[in-house]
Parts: C-alpha cells; sequence; structure tokens
C-alpha cells in the first residue's frame, strides 16, 4: 500500500497534466487558425453594430408609440412633461381622437423603387408611354408623309394659363393676409367694446376673404371660358385655401377663445403661417420635422416624372376616348351602346386614375415637400393593397384623409357625441362627395352628378360591407374589379356629355337646360 501522500501526490499530477493537455491542443488550433478568429471578432463587431441600430429604430418607434398614445388622452389628462413643447396645443376643447403626427419618413414609392422587380414595373409605364409616342409619329408620317407631332388636345386644354396664374394672386395674397390679420384681433388682451369691435372685424375680413375665394375664380372661369386644365388650377388652389385657412383657424382659434381673463396667448409666426400655405399638408402645425439638405436633382426628376404623365393622358385621350365618343352622339343612345361604351372606358380609366395618382401624390407633392424640405413624405399609403373600401379611402390620399378626419369626423363626434360614428362617418362621405362633384363640375363646365352618386349611392354602401374585417385574394381581386368599372363609367359618362354639349348646344339657355344631362337626348 503507497502512503496517502503519494497517492495525492500522483492524483495532482495527473490532473495536471490533463489541464495542459487541452490548452497545449486549443494552443495548437490558434496558431493554425489566426485568420478563423480575426473572422470571428469582425463577426461580433458587426453584430454589436446591428444590435446597437436595431435598438435605436426599436426606441424610435416606441416613442412613437407613446406620443401617439398620451394625444388619445384628453388635454386636461395628459402628462405636461411628455409633450414635446414645439408640439403643444393650447385648445381646452374635448378631444376624441388622435391628433395627426408629423414624423420624417419618406413615400412607399420611394422605398419600393430601391427594390429592381418593382421598378421593372414602372419600366413597363415608360415603354408604353414610348410606345404612344412612336405609334404617334407612326401615323403622321404614313397620313401626312411628314413628322408633325402635333399637341392639339394638350394646347387646348391649358389654354389661357397665364389668365389663370393672374387669377390665382389675388386668391393667395386673401389667403395670406386675412386669416393671419383675423387671429391678431381676435387675440389681443382686449375687453368690452374694443374686443367686441375687433372679433367683428375680423370676421368682416374672414367673409370678404370668402368671397374672394369662392366668386372670383368662378367668375374667371365662366366669364373667359377657361378651358379644362386652367379650370383645374383654379378649381385646385380654390380647394387648397379655403382647407389651409380652415386648419390654420381651426387649430389656433380655439386656444383664444377658452383663454382665461386676462391671459396672453402667444401667435404663431407669420413665417410658420407662411411656410403652411406651400408645405404639402393641410394640418396646421407651427414646426414641422425637417430634412437637413434640399436634393435638387430629387426636385427636376419628380417635376419632370410629372410632365410626362401630362403627356401620357393626353396621348390615352387622344388615341383611347376621342376616337370612341367624338361621334357617338350621332348614333342613337341604346343600352347596348351604353354598356360597350363604359367596357371600352374601363382601361383608359384606371390609366388615368394611376397617372393622376403618380403625377400628383407623388411626384409634384414630393418635389415641393423636397424644396421646403418637409420632413413627412406619407402622402398616400399601400391603397393598392386595400381588400376593403374603407381601407382605400384612408390610404388613397392621406394628405386630404388628415383634415377630413381631423376636422369633419372627430369635430362631428365632438358636437354629436362619442357614440355618433355613423353620422359623422356619413358627415365625412358627404362632404367629400359634393367637394368632388364641384371639382368636376367647375372643370368640365357642366353639372352631371355622376361622381356624386358614384360616392354616395355606390361608395357608402361598400364603405360598410366591404370593411377591414375583409382580407384575402380574392377581396382585392373585387375591389380592383370594382375601380375598373367605377372609373369606366366615369370616363364613358363625362366623355359622352362633353362631346353632346358641342354638338347639340342649347337655343336658350334655362336653368333646367343647364344641369340636365344632354347625352341622353342629343342625336344629330
Amino acid at each position: 500500500m503507497e502512503p496517502r501522500a503519494t497517492q495525492v501526490q500522483r492524483r495532482e499530477r495527473l490532473g495536471r497534466q490533463q489541464e495542459a493537455r487541452p490548452s497545449r491542443e486549443g494552443n495548437t488550433e490558434v496558431h493554425r487558425g489566426p485568420d478563423l478568429v480575426q473572422w470571428t471578432q469582425h463577426m461580433q463587431a458587426v453584430k454589436t453594430q446591428l444590435l446597437e441600430k436595431a435598438q435605436g429604430q426599436l426606441m424610435e418607434l416606441l416613442d412613437q408609440a407613446m406620443w401617439e398614445a398620451v394625444q388619445a388622452y384628453p388635454p386636461q389628462d395628459r402628462p405636461v412633461p411628455s409633450i414635446p413643447p414645439d408640439s403643444l396645443c393650447k385648445t381646452r376643447e374635448p378631444s376624441l381622437g388622435k391628433r395627426k403626427v408629423f414624423i420624417i419618413r419618406k413615400s412607399l414609392l420611394d422605398e419600393l423603387m430601391e427594390v429592381p422587380h418593382f421598378r421593372t414595373i414602372y419600366h413597363m409605364f415608360v415603354a408604353g408611354l414610348c410606345v404612344f409616342i412612336i405609334s404617334t409619329l407612326a401615323i403622321d408620317l404614313i397620313d401626312e408623309g411628314r413628322l408633325m407631332m402635333e399637341f392639339d388636345l394638350l394646347t387646348f386644354s391649358f389654354g389661357q394659363l397665364p389668365l389663370a396664374l393672374v387669377t390665382w394672386v389675388p386668391m393667395f395674397l386673401s389667403t395670406l393676409l386675412v386669416p393671419y390679420q383675423a387671429l391678431r384681433l381676435w387675440e389681443r388682451p382686449q375687453s368690452g367694446g374694443a374686443w367686441t369691435l375687433g372679433v367683428g372685424l375680423g370676421c368682416l375680413l374672414l367673409a370678404a376673404h370668402t368671397v374672394v375665394l369662392g366668386i372670383l375664380p368662378v367668375y374667371v372661369a365662366v366669364e373667359y371660358q377657361l378651358p379644362p386644365a386652367s379650370r383645374c388650377v383654379l378649381v385646385f388652389e380654390q380647394v387648397r385655401l379655403l382647407m389651409k385657412s380652415y386648419s390654420f383657424l381651426r387649430e389656433t382659434v380655439p386656444g383664444t377663445l377658452w383663454a382665461r381673463e386676462g391671459e396672453r396667448i402667444r401667435a404663431p409666426s407669420f413665417s410658420s403661417y407662411l411656410y403652411f400655405l406651400f408645405c404639402p399638408t393641410l394640418i396646421y402645425r407651427e414646426t414641422y420635422p425637417r430634412t437637413p439638405n434640399v436634393r435638387w436633382n430629387y426636385v427636376a426628376k419628380n417635376f419632370a416624372q410629372a410632365l410626362g404623365c401630362v403627356l401620357y393622358a393626353c396621348f390615352i385621350l387622344g388615341r383611347l376616348c376621342v376616337p370612341v365618343f367624338a361621334n357617338m352622339s350621332q348614333e342613337p343612345f341604346s343600352t347596348r351602346a351604353l354598356v360597350l361604351s363604359i367596357m371600352h372606358a374601363t382601361l383608359p380609366g384606371i390609366f388615368m386614375l394611376l397617372l393622376i395618382f403618380f403625377a400628383f401624390l407623388h411626384c409634384w407633392l414630393n418635389a415641393f415637400a423636397e424644396m421646403l424640405r418637409f420632413g413627412d413624405r406619407m402622402f398616400y399609403r399601400d391603397w393598392w393593397n386595400s381588400t376593403s373600401f374603407s381601407n382605400y379611402y384612408r390610404t388613397w390620399n392621406v394628405v386630404v384623409h388628415d383634415w377630413l378626419y381631423s376636422y369633419v369626423y372627430q369635430d362631428g363626434l365632438w358636437l354629436l357625441g362619442g357614440r355618433a360614428r355613423g353620422a359623422a362617418m356619413l358627415g365625412v362621405f358627404l362632404v367629400s362627395a359634393v367637394v368632388h362633384e364641384y371639382i368636376f363640375c367647375f372643370v368640365l363646365g357642366f353639372f352631371y352628378p355622376v361622381m356624386l352618386l358614384l360616392f354616395l349611392v355606390f361608395g357608402g354602401p361598400l364603405n360598410f360591407t366591404m370593411h377591414d374585417r375583409r382580407t384575402g385574394p380574392a377581396w382585392n381581386v373585387l375591389m380592383w374589379t370594382l375601380l375598373f368599372l367605377g372609373q369606366g363609367i366615369q370616363v364613358s359618362l363625362y366623355c359622352q356629355e362633353w362631346y353632346a354639349r358641342r354638338h347639340c348646344p342649347l337655343p336658350q339657355t334655362t336653368f333646367w337646360g343647364l344641369v340636365t344631362p344632354r347625352s341622353w337626348s342629343c342625336h344629330t
């Protein structure tokens, strides 16, 4: 038997040998693969950077969610330290919904254009424009023996454009001076008769401002018989300036009216109001998130694309609509001819819808946003993926939807009570339908309530039946099918009425003659 001390020493010696063996093997592996160690360290650094970036983005999303949650509370219940000082709402009226929050974000199409597969779809539309140009040149060369490339429809539509621009000047000056001056009259710390006089004078100024915006463009368009595109400039600016004036007063006046006796309310700066009149939003805020610089090449590209869309629309109307509808009034009216004309107009109608969306909601608004360094570029959402008309109405034009939601829907809930959501939604549909019909009536120069009926008779029920619980590809196909048919109805009926009023003028102008569709009885 070995002494106990000898056994302990032997076990300690074996343990030291076993501990040294992996170390020697590890050192051998280290000496064999120094590149593996460097690659591992590099991957660790990449992982750390990715985690830091993901954490920063997550913090931004959580801050945004917290800010929107805070805005959902009534003003008296909001924790004051959590509200940014540049976005304080001075009004003390009840709030029944969230307020519009502006953050820096790109337009959805700009993000999708970075994907090669989606960019190919854009290239297909450009190729279609090239085909239209080539076909026009070929037809001119064959029929006339020379290249003419005339733009009769384009020159007709934009005729008398300088007169429309001159008419815009007093409209803009009225919007620039009157609402701001009226607010200054109402917020001065006066009492008694002086304050009442200021309120009365401010109301008179606003009434004159409304008359200028409401009557002047209509008078010029009717008196000088402006063509459609020049009328578009006037009516879009008329509606835009009225909506901006209302938003400015709606966001600033309640704080003045609810102020306590002797309390001084700081007026918004004139520069912020001037910036608001040009920036691509209809919701007034004293400050907006701004981008650091202006990309002038991006501005030029968007303006060029908008011009290309105008040329594209002229080619579509000239090649697919004018030959079909120009002589349609010379044939007897029949249900068969009407249905065939609607089916024929579905393709140019959906093309016109896409061109209007891309030219105005993407190119035009992004160009102005870039020039003004306006950060929030969410002028639309992915409306093409909608499986319900309620989602389509919310995502097609976010700029107008924000105005309707803030000042028609939410204020309707405040006036009628928080449970009257159906009535408030009906009010939104009614206002939207009336304004859309007014725009069509102004641009075309006649009253034919196709848009009004499509909004109220079809759009309203579809909004409640095809709601957000309808999901799946079949519902998206159904929505696009109804969009095709709706655009075909609009293009067909409006084109027929346009040519009928030129082929069958009234011998005597009467009220019923102006509001009765001429295409029902005109057969030359």
